[in-house]
């Protein structure tokens, strides 16, 4: 028995909804970097984009376990010299939890083409609310 290739024509993509609330954010982000990979399917094929649309909702409610929002910080530079910028996970959360959970989903996928191409299927949202209802996205539990 020969080992199975999918092609990139073949590929058929699902949506998924993945709620987030009272759960750790990292977990949820594991599950939604395996379904944008396409790593749950059993015609997985590494070296094709195969993976599938996520919609990540109530990304404000996902919890951080232990110390990390005191002792986490997200270090960004803007380029100048001098330029470095550090937000504590607190404030990120409180402020921008889209981005806390795009920056966690984003580390675990290939720094690769594909990789890159997968995040553009991420759709994250702080609240319940999102504008992907005619797609009609299957709910995923993590």
């Amino acid at each position: 028995m020969s080992t199975f290739m999918q092609k990139k024509e073949a590929v058929v993509r699902k949506w998924y909804v993945i709620d987030a609330a009272d759960k750790p954010l990292g977990k949820t982000a594991v599950a939604a970097a395996n379904l944008l990979r396409g790593k749950n399917d059993p015609t997985f094929t590494p070296h094709v984009d195969c993976g599938h649309f996520v919609i990540v909702v109530n990304a404000d409610k996902a919890v951080l376990t232990g110390k990390k929002m005191t002792d986490k910080y997200h270090y960004h530079h803007s380029g100048y010299i001098g330029g470095m910028k550090k937000v504590q996970y607190k404030t990120l959360m409180e402020t921008r939890p889209e981005l806390a959970m795009e920056l966690a989903v984003k580390g675990m996928l290939p720094d690769t083409v594909i990789g890159r191409k997968a995040f553009t299927r991420l759709k994250v949202y702080a609240g319940e609310a999102h504008k992907h209802e005619a797609q009609k996205p299957e709910t995923y539990e993590v």
